[in-house]
């Protein structure tokens, strides 16, 4: 065995001690009891990862952890958990959420200033056939709807689109 293999092997065996010690000082059964009694700088207490981490790479590190805050205090605190967001608050601010009575609101102001590209992305969206069908039906009645040839243009544009993507990524798997 070499020196520094040996002050490892060494150390593994003091750190097992106070790890041991200190199980038995807050009433645990296993290691990673101990992570509650361990703070953190970032804020709450040591995850039982960085507990494995620390007793083999920095043994010393760890072992005076444990007695500053397990073995030497009369009594160890438990580390109060690190405070998280709340469910549901990572939704994003800046996005706005209209109610469908909203969206046809904001639709018909559109149709009477006579905005088009508003006109096209309000408008729900309709499959490349139903465009088309509504299309030619409004031909056959001999009206000119601009808002359907719009809705049908957007509709040839977004299904060319995704024909275009999927050939790019199925000649990219080819090759």
């Amino acid at each position: 065995m070499t020196e520094k293999e040996n002050k490892q092997a060494k150390s593994l065996v003091d750190i097992e001690d106070v790890i041991t010690e200190a199980i038995g000082r807050v009433g645990g059964n296993k290691e990673n009891d101990l992570c509650k009694y361990l703070p953190m700088s970032s804020g709450g207490y040591m995850h039982h990862f960085t507990l494995r981490k620390m007793k083999l790479k920095q043994p010393f590190e760890l072992a005076a952890l444990i007695e500053e805050f397990i073995i030497e205090p009369k009594k160890p605190n438990a580390v109060a958990p690190k405070q998280r967001a709340a469910r549901g608050s990572r939704k994003s601010k800046g996005q706005m959420t209209f109610t469908r009575i909203q969206l046809e609101r904001l639709l018909n102001i559109a149709k009477q200033t006579g905005d088009k590209e508003m006109i096209s992305l309000l408008s729900p969206k309709t499959s490349l056939a139903t465009a088309k069908r509504n299309l030619i039906a409004s031909i056959r009645q001999g009206m000119v709807d601009e808002d359907l040839w719009y809705s049908y243009k957007e509709s040839v544009e977004s299904f060319q689109f995704i024909q275009d993507t999927t050939r790019q990524f199925s000649s990219n798997d080819t090759e």
